[in-house]
């Protein structure tokens, strides 16, 4: 064994001593059906996409393990969708939702999209819909696979595609997108190029010994509350593959890009480097949901300090939702009180106390937070992306010294 070869032996046996407990802690047990798995993934190679859509809630209704009553608006809530627009450009939109997470994470942008005259098509991640167990059995090329094979799909309905994605989704577009010259342009929202955490490196080796990065009770509809940790190995291997696509790039396609500076999921500064280095178009915009202003003169900064609205701070999550979105709006039926604030304050969250909104672990003196769940800059955010848009793909780009002077501020 070399000494590279043993420090790292030793760094993975450290971290499962430390961390492993921790790791596969749980508030319910491993008989609960959600941590069960399925015989075998969903098939996402159909000939075309109403097949596909068909196919895919036949796998779900057998699947799935059910958090309600109401099959129906989960099934929905979980199914890939297809929105045609009433009037359309001959363009299409791919868009691809994060980890854990599903198609319905994309509705309000999806109908926005629609409305400009895109034909908008959503995919499920294999391993996401039915019960977070699931999770256990996708590998990487099954997440490559659907986007790849959707990408193709949707391009012989349109003239151009665009491809969009957020957080693990955003990396799965992007290598698609720099390995595929035809794709228009890319819709990045939380791009997770690089972990915040280093541990996140770590996934693929423990994933031979560890099971659940996370186990929690599952009662959100739209999304998974627990992680097995071979899905966070395969997202890691995204953001590798993505980041040597990227290092190998000189990406003159139109991009938007949205991020919030309060979050910790992401390590937003790479993704401003790439933003800046990589992804040179002059119609580019980085829409920041922060405080500090990006030196690129491309940004738009939207201020997340907002306290007539009990908003602290942006979200890994926060970019996605209207306001009136009656899932995830600001009067939307789920409140997201799990915000890494301790037992007691997640409790009144839940008692339906007073709270305020912020990026998970954030906490100041006397406040009760739950996770901001919608973009309150969501209309002038859309504003944004569709003038990147109808820049289209052959809009030249120029040198970095003109990128870096005059950022747009806008606050609420």
């Amino acid at each position: 064994m070399t000494k590279y070869k043993l420090r790292f032996s030793l760094i993975i046996t450290a971290f499962i001593l430390i961390y492993g407990a921790a790791l596969t802690g749980c508030k319910s047990t491993p008989e609960d059906p959600h941590y069960l798995t399925a015989d075998a993934l969903p098939e996402f190679k159909q000939a075309d996409f109403d097949l596909y859509l068909h196919d895919t809630e036949v796998w779900l209704r057998a699947n799935r393990v059910f958090n309600s009553a109401d099959e129906d608006k989960e099934i929905k809530a979980n199914l890939p969708y297809e929105i045609k627009p009433e009037n359309p450009n001959g363009q299409g939109v791919l868009l691809v939702h994060g980890l854990a997470d599903s198609p319905f994470s994309f509705i309000d942008i999806a109908e926005h999209l629609a409305q400009q005259g895109y034909l908008v098509r959503t995919v499920l991640l294999p391993g996401h819909g039915s019960k977070v167990g699931d999770l256990i059995l996708p590998t990487l090329a099954d997440w490559q696979g659907v986007v790849a094979h959707h990408t193709q799909l949707l391009k012989q309905e349109v003239d151009q595609v665009w491809l969009g994605g957020f957080s693990t989704g955003a990396n799965l577009v992007t290598s698609q997108a720099i390995n595929d010259d035809e794709i228009a342009g890319l819709l990045l929202f939380a791009p997770a190029f690089k972990p915040d955490a280093f541990v996140a490196a770590l996934a693929p080796a423990v994933s031979h010994f560890i099971t659940w990065a996370d186990r929690d009770p599952e009662d959100n509809y739209t999304r998974y509350n627990s992680l097995p940790m071979n899905a966070a190995a395969v997202y890691y291997q995204t953001s590798e593959i993505v980041r040597d696509d990227l290092e190998k790039a000189d990406y003159d396609k139109p991009v938007f890009m949205m991020m919030s500076e309060g979050e910790h999921v992401i390590d937003t500064a790479y993704a401003q480097s790439i933003f800046s280095q990589v992804m040179t178009n002059t119609s580019n915009k980085l829409v920041w949901k922060g405080e500090v202003q990006p030196i690129d003169k491309r940004s738009v900064r939207f201020s997340m300090d907002l306290p007539q609205q009990k908003i602290s701070n942006g979200s890994h999550l926060g970019l996605l939702f209207s306001p009136s979105n009656p899932v995830y709006g600001r009067d939307g039926e789920i409140t997201m009180c799990g915000n890494g604030q301790g037992e007691v304050d997640e409790a009144k969250c839940q008692a339906g106390e007073e709270v305020w909104y912020s990026a998970y672990g954030y906490q100041e003196p006397g406040k009760i937070y739950a996770r901001l769940s919608w973009n309150p800059y969501f209309a002038e955010s859309m504003s944004v992306l569709d003038d990147v848009m109808q820049q289209g793909p052959q809009q030249s780009s120029k040198t970095l010294a003109d990128i870096f002077v005059e950022p747009i501020t806008l606050s609420m």
